[in-house]
C-alpha cells in the first residue's frame, strides 16, 4: 500500500511551493514539504503563514499556522503527525516554510496547501479564508 501526497501552492503570487507535484510514500514513512515565500517577511505580524490539506471527499483540514512573531497554532487532532518549522531571510527574498509529515498513513493521502492570510480577512468574518487557489 501506498500514500500519495499532492504538493499545491496557493496561486498567490507570494508563495511559491518548491517540492515536486507529488510524493509517494510507504505507511510508517516521514516526508517534508517545503514552501519558498517570497514578497512579504514572516516575521511582518500582518500575516499568517501556514497549512492546510484536503483529503480527498472531505473538506479541508486546518493543520498549522504562524502570524509573524507571535507563536505557533496547530490543530490539536494533527500536532503528533505534523510539525510546522520556518527559516526567514533577512531580505525577505528566500524565506522557507516546512511541514514535516510522520508516521504516514493510508488516511494522510491528501492534497497539501501551503497558504497565508492577512489581519483584514481574520477581522471580516464573512470573507474570512486561506488564501488558496484549488
Amino acid at each position: 500500500m501506498e500514500i500519495m501526497l499532492i504538493c499545491v501552492s496557493t496561486g498567490v503570487n507570494s508563495i511559491d511551493l518548491i517540492q515536486p507535484d507529488s510524493n509517494v510514500v510507504q505507511p510508517g514513512q516521514s516526508l517534508t514539504i517545503t514552501c519558498q515565500v517570497s514578497g512579504y517577511s514572516l516575521t511582518d505580524d500582518s500575516y499568517a503563514t501556514g497549512w492546510i490539506r484536503q483529503c480527498e471527499g472531505k473538506p479541508m483540514d486546518w493543520i498549522s499556522h504562524q502570524w509573524g512573531t507571535s507563536g505557533l497554532r496547530q490543530n490539536n487532532a494533527l500536532k503528533n503527525k505534523f510539525s510546522y518549522s520556518r527559516d526567514t531571510s533577512k531580505d525577505n527574498s528566500n524565506s522557507m516554510v516546512y511541514l514535516r509529515l510522520s508516521n504516514l498513513k493510508p488516511e494522510d493521502s491528501a492534497v497539501y496547501y501551503c497558504a497565508k492570510r492577512t489581519h483584514t480577512e481574520h477581522l471580516f468574518p464573512k470573507t474570512y479564508r486561506w488564501q488558496q487557489n484549488i
